[in-house]
């Protein structure tokens, strides 16, 4: 029995599955994506999960009808960025100085994947099979057959696996993983803060820990989130503290730098792991996002890297319509225009990972953030590299 067929077939409809399903659907490909459960419902409560869109990311969203459904009132564009070690050391990265608008947008992950739900089912172009659990894979000589758990069955030239860090896409490819973990979690938790942030997102580099605190939008400008990179132990004490402790906490490894802290909603903490993936495409099967690569969120850059994903299939798809999909050879063009962004974006906050967060490197941090300080033009090329 065959079933419907598609030229893309997505698992995963998270962030970057959504948006790549939606730029797909809006090019003409048949394109069908399957998610186990539906988008939570969004409330007044402020998401633990806050992702730095980059400009690029933005506009990627923008070109697809995604950030239109976003709530004006919820975002927040980054201005500034205070990034400082444990004594002298200290960075100022400036919008206005390196000659952009902004340096990124803070949004809640929930609101997000509301908005790019709703843009999905405005265009109507995309197949939605959610909830839906696959319940086999088969590899065809020119398509792969999923069927769901409900019977449908599915026939695409195409399957990516969007499906996150365990991604049972890349598993069934045979598609090899290396997964580094940093014995760290990130605890991460919303505040409310004494003054305004005015748009300023702010970095601490201790031994061990990176403490982060991005701003969030609102009519009083004074509500923040926290992401604390730290050694599993630590965190395991931070989440055990109650709301006033945890504030006070906070509030004294930022230097009380806004004011008294409180708690919006509790803190909750992911462990943090550098995951290298061997081969992000094989013969019908392309990998995006999470199930593709993970990084050190300490460049707050692993969802735009994703997005750069989801770019980047679409493009070299669009480009090579009268091709076959799932040709190896056309897939091989996107793997090729990801490596170097994933290369470098790892290298870089592995390297910085192991740098900063040294208790032997304590004056090399400092001593080199107050040099790179004094060097505008470096510090506008950091900024162009950080919102690409």
């Amino acid at each position: 029995m065959s079933g419907e067929r598609y030229q893309v077939v997505i698992v995963g409809a998270g962030l970057v599955g959504a948006a790549a399903a939606l730029a797909l659907g809006r090019q003409g490909l048949r394109v069908a994506l399957v998610e186990r459960q539906l988008p939570h419902e969004i409330d007044e409560t402020w998401d633990t999960r806050i992702y730095a869109i980059s400009p690029t990311s933005q506009r990627f969203l923008e070109r697809f009808g995604a950030w239109q459904h976003l709530d004006a009132s919820r975002i927040q564009p980054v201005f500034r960025m205070d990034v400082a070690g444990d004594t002298s050391g200290a960075i100022r990265l400036d919008a206005y100085e390196a000659g952009v608008s902004h340096l990124a947008t803070i949004v809640e992950s929930g609101r997000l994947q509301h908005a790019l739900w709703q843009a999905l089912q405005a265009d109507g172009n995309v197949a939605l099979h959610c909830p839906a659990a696959i319940a086999s894979i088969e590899r065809g000589a020119s398509l792969a057959r999923l069927t769901l758990a409900d019977g449908t069955q599915l026939e695409t030239e195409l399957l990516v696996g969007a499906d996150g860090a365990a991604s049972r896409i890349r598993e069934w490819a045979g598609l090899s993983s290396t997964l580094t973990p940093y014995g760290q979690s990130g605890v991460v938790a919303n505040f409310e803060c004494e003054r305004p942030h005015r748009g300023t997102a702010f970095q601490w580099f201790f031994d061990h820990d990176i403490l982060a605190w991005l701003p969030l939008g609102g009519p009083r400008g004074n509500q923040l989130s926290m992401v604390w990179s730290t050694p599993a132990a630590h965190a395991d004490e931070l989440l055990a503290l109650d709301a006033v402790a945890l504030a006070d906490k906070v509030q004294a490894a930022g230097h009380a730098t806004l004011g008294a802290l409180r708690l919006l909603t509790p803190a909750v903490a992911f462990p943090l792991q550098l995951n290298r993936v061997a081969s992000v495409v094989a013969p019908g099967v392309a990998l995006i996002g999470d199930a593709a690569h993970g990084v050190h969120p300490l460049s707050g850059q692993g969802v735009n890297l994703g997005f750069g994903d989801a770019e980047a299939l679409v493009e070299v798809l669009t480009q090579n319509r009268k091709s076959h999909c799932g040709d190896v050879r056309v897939l091989q063009r996107y793997a090729r225009a990801r490596a170097e962004p994933v290369q470098r974006m790892q290298a870089l906050t592995h390297g910085l990972h192991h740098l900063f967060a040294s208790e032997h490197a304590g004056w090399l941090r400092n001593t080199g953030m107050a040099w790179l300080n004094r060097l505008p033009p470096l510090k506008a090329a950091l900024v162009r590299e950080a919102m690409a």
